[in-house]
């Protein structure tokens, strides 16, 4: 017996809904963590029949599971990854859908029908994922859909699911540049922290010895050299010093 299939108004508007929640992204200003755990949450909305998901990616030439809704879907990666076949590896190989139930894949990707089988998994989905920076593409790796119904997934939810991908996609390249932008400016904070230390010592110097500003910064830099630890370092121990120091009465 077939199981009824939502509506594609109802599957259309679970992805919508879905699209719309990857808009919190932009907002929040997630870590690039956090929005591919915000990816597969969302992505389990996009599709009424999903029940796993996951993100699978390559980087140096090992994959890896990078966010799942539950522990069963990387069961289901890891038996990919381990023997280098799969529908999530065929995705990001053919850069293109794959999408079937289980029980006509077993010639292919033996392994992985297998491990489907006993997870409970009747059905799967994998689409690429595809993060646009700087004006080229780069393959993050796939999404993962993963059902216990085996009329989970038509070519209507294909398609929906590659539209839901792409829009993910653009969600994520947000999150790297955001994140790199904010590991900029932490860093210009910490050059800045450092040169006003530096400053700060100099003039503590300055003011013991009665040297000049370039004395003083000569005597940091010998002093550094000498106990083979950074000038920022070195000053800011020296202000601690001063700090700790007792008042004579």
């Amino acid at each position: 017996m077939r199981e009824i299939r939502p509506d594609p108004l109802q599957r259309l508007g679970a992805t919508s809904a879905a699209v719309a929640g990857l808009h919190e992204i932009i907002a929040e200003e997630e870590a690039l963590g956090e929005v591919l755990k915000r990816v597969v949450r969302t992505a389990a909305r996009a599709s009424p029949r999903a029940d796993l998901v996951s993100i699978s990616v390559l980087a140096e030439d090992i994959w890896r599971t990078a966010a799942q809704t539950a522990d069963a879907a990387v069961a289901l990666d890891r038996e990919q990854y381990a023997v280098d076949r799969g529908p999530s590896l065929e995705s990001v190989r053919l850069r293109g859908p794959v999408r079937s139930r289980i029980g006509r894949g077993h010639e292919r990707w033996p392994e992985f029908e297998v491990a489907a089988v006993r997870a409970g998994v009747r059905a799967y989905l994998s689409v690429p994922l595809v993060v646009d920076i700087r004006d080229s593409e780069q393959l993050l790796g796939a999404l993962n859909v993963y059902s216990y119904s085996a009329d989970a997934f038509d070519p209507f939810d294909e398609g929906l699911i590659g539209l839901y991908a792409t829009a993910a996609g653009q969600a994520i390249a947000n999150a790297r540049r955001w994140q790199r932008a904010r590991e900029s400016v932490l860093q210009l904070e910490r050059a800045l922290e450092s040169r006003a230390e530096i400053n700060q010592a100099k003039g503590a110097l300055m003011a013991i010895h009665g040297c000049t500003a370039e004395q003083a910064f000569e005597r940091l830099v010998e002093q550094s050299q000498h106990n083979n630890i950074r000038v920022h370092t070195l000053a800011k121990r020296l202000l601690g010093s001063l700090r700790t120091e007792p008042r004579s009465e």
